[in-house]
């Protein structure tokens, strides 16, 4: 049976570099992966007032880069999560029971708010192995 890998992405990643992470933690090339990028980029100021179109859009074009960049001969399945990294996690185990949780973050002192703390809380509450990477903005 195919390992199932779910990334969740808050910032944009170069190619190269994921999908190198992908074959190590997936440890097959026929592993299952889903993309869930988040609408994280708001201010707080957004959020309150549920603006999160342009938020959405680019984090749907991420969803579909990082899937490109995950498997560029195969379909990845990808969608557009919560702005708030962990609920989309969550909501994503839902319906993709994954083996691992592969998380691709900004710094911490260049997170946005939402972004903070995320692989801690990720690690804290659910009971899969989850990585962090962590890039440049």
């Amino acid at each position: 049976m195919a390992r199932r890998l779910l990334v969740v992405t808050t910032a944009p990643v170069e190619g190269e570099s994921l999908r190198e992470q992908v074959r190590r933690h997936s440890g097959a090339e026929d592993a299952e992966v889903r993309v869930v990028a988040t609408a994280s980029d708001l201010s707080p100021l957004d959020w309150l007032a549920t603006d999160e179109d342009e938020a959405r859009a680019e984090a749907a074009e991420r969803a579909g880069e990082v899937g490109r960049a995950v498997a560029p001969d195969a379909a990845v399945e990808t969608e557009v999560g919560d702005a708030d990294p962990v609920q989309a996690i969550e909501d994503a185990l839902r319906t993709f029971p994954a083996d691992e949780l592969l998380l691709v973050t900004r710094r911490e002192d260049e997170a946005g708010w939402l972004e903070e703390g995320t692989a801690g809380e990720a690690l804290a509450r659910f009971s899969l192995p989850v990585t962090h990477l962590v890039v440049d903005d």
